[in-house]
């Protein structure tokens, strides 16, 4: 037992991690192996070695005695051991292979493989009949699996060659299940080619993976094309499940045939004239992207070369085709959509993995591969050579990702080649990562060596990724340190192109005007506009972000926060990019308050301010201003300039319902009219010298007096007023109208801000009425001559501003008319159901196509609007919850007392909802109303893109649209003209 102890610490102090369980092991065999520990403790895994060279020697005692007599031999041996368990076991399984790992090189894999399945390579027909020929194929396979291994881990081929002897031997082995299918299956007079794709095609393939190709048949001279196809589908059957069978030695891998035309949806196979008709009409950019790696691999070579000559026309002409950028950018979202999916530890499809590498690559190859053959390389770094060498990748840049992508596969490598199992996620255990990093030559402190050089090449990936598509187009327009690639102007056109410029020429101006020079600013901007150009083109409409930024940098660009802002916070940037890239309307709001960009940092400073703040702001800024009645005007309406644009960006980044949209705008425009109104009262008092002689209000109409106001709205409003004690009727009235008639002047004054013009038509008479009357008018008029109209206009009307007692006096007088006691007679609910007709008749603009108009539409705004108006005119006495200006509540109402069925209520409000999201959205995106969907393709695709639609999800959103509105417009007929 001493001895055992002893030699337990020795071992442990040598750099086994368990001591104990090696000297056990050691003593067990009964062997010295004292001359083997040298070779034993420099491998990756000693005690994982040591395990599986005992176990070698109880089931062939002379390989100790071999090791020891071939240096070169040991050092293969152990290096596989201390890697692969699994190959640990298929040596002890299979001890004779270990010969194998004495030949430096050993004859064609093709040959081998065929043989060992009974065939001979140059028969027309091999024949494989032998019911032990996949056993011997996974043998003969996992051998020369085991030789390559072996040279790799010791360091005698590099990366390229280990993808590329993989990819060969793979192929290889498919020739081999082919010769087996063979020989099971009747396949009749027909040729078949396997085309590799992905990794195996690009001779780049793992230890483990999941080999893809694609199947080409033609039926030989004379033979029937239907029989031919229905024999090679049995012949692809059978050779894909020679490949996939278990057996007692395992499967060999995998065969994906996903990625034939129309998917696991399509026929396994087809001729070459049916692939290339798919091409020529159906095939998406990503397929091409994917064609870009084919190669033959198996069968008929000549069929499968004709197959990649004849796509290669496809790929290389991929950039020109109609929705290359939609593509391109539904393929970055996959791709991002990865990244977020999967953990950090992901080093295929996690941030900085080998994705973000892989997809970097062949996206510039399609755009700048179309005009440059030296680009058309099918493996990742050469194709990243030749776009360094090509200048469309800086040389730093292209050295920098090539480090990291051999990296990761290198531990790709190593991840699988421990349990021969297909896998990419890194390992949390400290005995696992002590291996990985031992195995790439770290051995003072492999774990934290390993740990901190993989967050490195991962974090440079994740950077370089980012930069790789954007930093050239600089490049081609600044003055750059030589070390940086020359991307001529013409290729850097293309490659904003591809990105969704729609004018690339345009776009480099607008980089060159802000990179150009050695002042600070272009420096920072340098930096900046890689990232932001492709944040830029994720948004709608790329031209517009870019030229938004530039006018907004120009303004701002001298300010010493705004840059380092940008520069410092991500969020700010990247939300920035969206919002100019989106909306006109923010934009321009922006560009005349140019230091609202702070607001940009966090949701939270999105987020609508109070009502009762804004209007302390707001009178705190009349203040100011004392006697200077416009100035202070115009504080307060920069006030409402810089409330809209928190609203709008908040409303674009999705942050706010369309409910909540109108809330705020409509609070807003109360503030705004509150804190002018001081201002005009204030005046009119100066100018009379004494203190106003009447109570005034103004009382909220429409939108604004349902809470649902739009970025395009006015404010609809009503005038009431009450002389005090002592002033006379007309005194009182002349007062008022000065008052009134100063609001609107001081609301409608040209200024940089959206106006907010104040709309009085909807007071009794309309424009021939009076602009103020009194309380006691309003009663007056209201009990003797008020139409159905009048009352269902009041149904909005609430306090908006100025003398909040008089404001609740006057709804108090309304409430008689809007909510009838009794409900109404039938001739008036006819005559409101003809009011409306008439209206959908008369006031749809000429040329309009009614079903794209989401105020007066079928299925529209009002449609939904006069529903819950004639319910609360008929009910509301008797069900006080309908009692409210606002639509949704009224509908919610309507539900919960009955009047409405779950499904009908449910059908208007998404039909009002969508409806009032489309008008805002026509508002953000072009900067000017717009009560229809646009007939333009291009703006109704930003409109789309803006309401979250996909690029190509134009045609979607129309189609949505008809839907939600006609099922609205049937509820409409049943409930409001059948009820």
């Amino acid at each position: 037992m001493p001895r055992i102890e002893s030699t337990a610490a020795r071992l442990a102090k040598l750099g086994f991690a368990d001591g104990a369980r090696a000297a056990t092991l050691v003593r067990q065999s009964g062997t010295e192996l004292d001359d083997l520990l040298k070779g034993l403790v420099a491998v990756a895994d000693p005690d994982l070695a040591l395990a599986s060279l005992t176990r070698l020697a109880e089931r062939e005692p002379t390989v100790l005695d071999t090791l020891r007599a071939d240096e070169d031999l040991q050092a293969r041996v152990l290096a596989v051991l201390g890697v692969s368990a699994a190959l640990g076991e298929h040596l002890v399984r299979h001890p004779e292979q270990l010969g194998l790992l004495a030949v430096p090189e050993l004859g064609d894999a093709r040959a081998e493989l065929l043989r060992a399945v009974g065939a001979e390579p140059e028969e027309d027909e091999p024949r494989a009949s032998e019911p032990d020929s996949l056993v011997r194929l996974r043998v003969a396979y996992r051998g020369r699996l085991l030789h390559l291994a072996a040279r790799d881990l010791t360091g005698q081929i590099g990366l390229p060659d280990v993808t590329a002897e993989l990819s060969d031997l793979a192929g290889a082995a498919l020739e081999a299940a082919l010769a087996i299918a063979r020989a099971e299956v009747d396949a009749g007079d027909v040729r078949l080619a396997v085309v590799g794709m992905g990794k195996q095609g690009a001779r780049e393939l793992n230890y483990i993976s999941d080999v893809d190709v694609i199947f080409v048949a033609e039926p030989r001279e004379g033979a029937d094309e239907t029989a031919a196809l229905r024999g090679a589908t049995r012949l692809a059957q059978a050779m894909m499940r020679a490949c996939t069978a278990t057996t007692p030695e395992g499967a060999l891998w995998e065969v994906d045939a996903g990625l034939r035309p129309e998917g696991r949806a399509g026929p396994l196979v087809r001729t070459l004239g049916s692939h290339l008709a798919y091409y020529r009409r159906w095939a998406k950019t990503w397929e091409f992207q994917a064609l870009l790696k084919a190669r033959p691999v198996a069968g008929d070579l000549a069929l499968g070369a004709a197959y990649v000559e004849a796509v290669n026309e496809f790929v290389w002409s991929a950039a020109t085709r109609d929705h290359f950028v939609e593509d391109v950018q539904a393929m970055r979202r996959r791709v991002e959509s990865h990244v977020r999916a999967e953990g950090e530890r992901q080093i295929k499809l996690g941030p900085g993995g080998l994705r973000d590498i892989e997809f970097a690559v062949q996206l510039l190859q399609l755009v700048h591969g179309r005009l440059d053959p030296l680009l058309r390389r099918k493996a990742t770094l050469p194709a990243l050579a030749a776009l360094s060498r090509g200048g469309y990748v800086g040389r730093e840049d292209s050295r920098g990702l090539a480090e990291a992508y051999t990296f990761l596969r290198q531990v790709e490598h190593l991840l699988q080649l421990h349990r021969l199992r297909r896998t990419h996620i890194l390992p949390s255990d400290p005995g696992d990562l002590r291996r990985l990093g031992r195995a790439l030559g770290m051995h003072a402190d492999p774990v934290g060596e390993f740990t901190a050089r993989w967050r490195r090449h991962a974090r440079e990936a994740r950077r370089l990724h980012e930069k790789l598509f954007y930093r050239p187009l600089l490049q081609a327009v600044a003055r750059l340190p030589e070390s940086e690639s020359r991307l001529s102007t013409t290729a850097a056109a293309a490659r904003l192109e591809a990105l969704g410029y729609v004018d690339p020429n345009g776009a480099l101006r607008h980089i060159a005007a802000l990179t150009t020079g050695v002042s600070r600013r272009a420096a920072i901007q340098r930096t900046l506009l890689p990232v932001m150009l492709g944040w830029f083109a994720d948004a709608p409409d790329p031209d517009a972000g870019l030229l938004g930024f530039r006018q907004v940098s120009d303004k701002l660009g001298a300010t010493p926060w705004y840059l380092r802002l940008l520069r410092d916070e991500t969020a700010v940037a990247a939300r920035m990019a969206r919002m100019l890239g989106t909306s006109r309307y923010a934009t321009g709001l922006l560009l005349n308050a140019p230091d609202a960009v702070g607001l940009l940092g966090s949701d939270e400073g999105l987020s609508p301010r109070p009502p009762d703040a804004l209007l302390k702001e707001a009178s705190a800024a009349v203040s100011r201003h004392g006697t200077d009645m416009e100035s202070a005007v115009a504080a307060v309406r920069a006030l409402r300039r810089r409330e809209l644009f928190r609203t709008a960006v908040a409303d674009i980044s999705g942050l706010m319902s369309i409910e909540h949209v109108g809330v705020a705008l409509s609070s807003l425009n109360d503030v705004t009219i509150q804190a002018a109104l001081d201002v005009a009262i204030g005046k009119v008092e100066v100018e009379r010298r004494a203190e106003l002689p009447t109570r005034f209000a103004v009382i909220a109409m429409g939108r604004l007096g349902g809470m649902e106001s739009s970025y395009a709205s006015d404010a609809d409003v009503m005038f009431v007023h009450s002389p005090v004690p002592g002033a006379t009727e007309r005194e009182a009235t002349d007062a008022a109208y000065a008052v009134a008639n100063e609001l609107r002047r001081l609301l409608a004054l040209p200024a940089p801000d959206p106006p907010l013009l104040i709309d009085p038509d909807l007071r009794p008479e309309g424009r021939q009425g009076p602009l103020v009357r009194t309380l006691a008018s309003y009663r007056a008029y209201y009990a003797r001559w008020s139409s159905p109209w009048e009352a269902q206009a009041l149904l909005r009307a609430r306090f908006s501003a100025g003398d909040a007692a008089l404001g609740a006096e006057f709804i108090s007088v309304i409430d008689q008319l809007r909510y009838p006691p009794d409900g109404l007679p039938d001739d008036v609910v006819r005559e409101i159901r003809r009011i409306k007709a008439r209206m959908e008749a008369e006031r749809l603009p000429r040329g309009a196509d009614p079903a794209l108009h989401t105020k007066l539409g079928p299925g529209g705004l009002s449609d939904v609007e006069w529903v819950a108006q004639l319910l609360q005119l008929r009910c509301a006495d008797q069900h006080p919850a309908l009692r409210t200006t606002r639509t949704l509540e009224a509908l919610r109402a309507a539900e919960a007392e009955d009047l409405l069925t779950s499904a009908d209520a449910a059908v208007l409000a998404e039909a009002w909802r969508f409806a009032s999201r489309v008008r805002d959205a026509v508002m953000l995106v072009k900067g000017r109303p717009g009560d229809s969907l646009p007939a333009d393709v291009r703006e109704r695709r930003l409109i789309a893109r803006m309401l979250g639609y996909p690029p190509d999800g134009s045609e979607d959103f129309l189609d949505d649209y008809r839907r939600v509105t006609r099922r609205a417009r049937q509820v409409v007929h049943r409930v409001f003209y059948d009820s």
